[in-house]
């Protein structure tokens, strides 16, 4: 009896802190004004933006100490990409590049972001990943990054993905932002050479859960702003 109040004290708890997190980062710099991709033909890449009304990446997550409950806050495109046309294996769920920043834990071994030569030590810095999402009810934002068991063979990944059992790639394109905007290069040649698909702009709080086998190991448990209102990705690629 005493385990199951404790165990109960313990849900309750990381429920207040995640609901008081969401609520404490929901703001104008999560709040969506436009999003957009566009092609530079000349260059061979392709620029992915999101303007928001306030400042875009101003705002960091606060460090929760340890991996599990960690916080994530994150600038989202869900697109109709195919996770072959980033370098997973054919799978069902949704291609999406999500810009994102959490001070608790590295996931981008290869790349030194601040620059101080360390590459562990920068995972607050905002930062890309290609993801694979799928619906998800278990959490309250309704989807969380698709998982796989390690010895699953059929499963592919980029040779920059983090080492996680999860559709994850660190693909190391520079991320910048400046007053409204936040944005991320990507060439072309990574995404297949795709120019042709539809994307959606999403803002979200996102947690890490190590301890709970009934919860994901990357949720979405708050969508703070969606550029079209219904996720229905209805923007396409513009050509310059």
């Amino acid at each position: 009896m005493k385990t199951n109040i404790k165990q109960l004290t313990i849900l309750l708890f990381s429920i207040t802190i995640a609901f008081s997190q969401q609520k404490e980062y929901k703001s104008d710099n999560f709040s969506i004004k436009n999003v957009q991709v566009t092609n530079k033909t000349d260059l061979g890449v392709t620029v992915w933006e999101i303007k928001v009304k306030g400042f875009a990446g101003k705002t960091v997550p606060k460090k929760a100490g340890q991996l599990d409950g960690a916080p994530v806050l994150g600038y989202v495109f869900p697109t109709s990409l195919q996770p072959s046309d980033v370098g997973f294996n054919q799978t069902s769920g949704i291609v999406a590049l999500a810009l994102t920043s959490h001070p608790d834990f590295d996931d981008t071994p290869l790349w030194d972001e601040n620059n101080d030569q360390k590459y562990d030590n920068d995972g607050i810095i905002w930062h890309p990943h290609w993801v694979v999402l799928h619906k998800d009810d278990r959490v309250s934002g309704g989807l969380s990054v698709k998982q796989f068991k390690k010895a699953d063979k059929t499963v592919v990944l980029p040779p920059t993905n983090p080492g996680m059992p999860m559709y994850m790639d660190s693909p190391g394109f520079p991320v910048t932002t400046k007053k409204n905007t936040i944005k991320v290069v990507v060439p072309n040649y990574r995404m297949n050479n795709k120019s042709d698909f539809n994307y959606d702009g999403v803002t979200a709080f996102m947690k890490v859960n190590t301890s709970n086998s009934n919860l994901p190991m990357l949720g979405v448990y708050h969508v703070f702003s969606v550029a079209s209102g219904n996720l229905s990705l209805p923007y396409k690629v513009k050509i310059q």
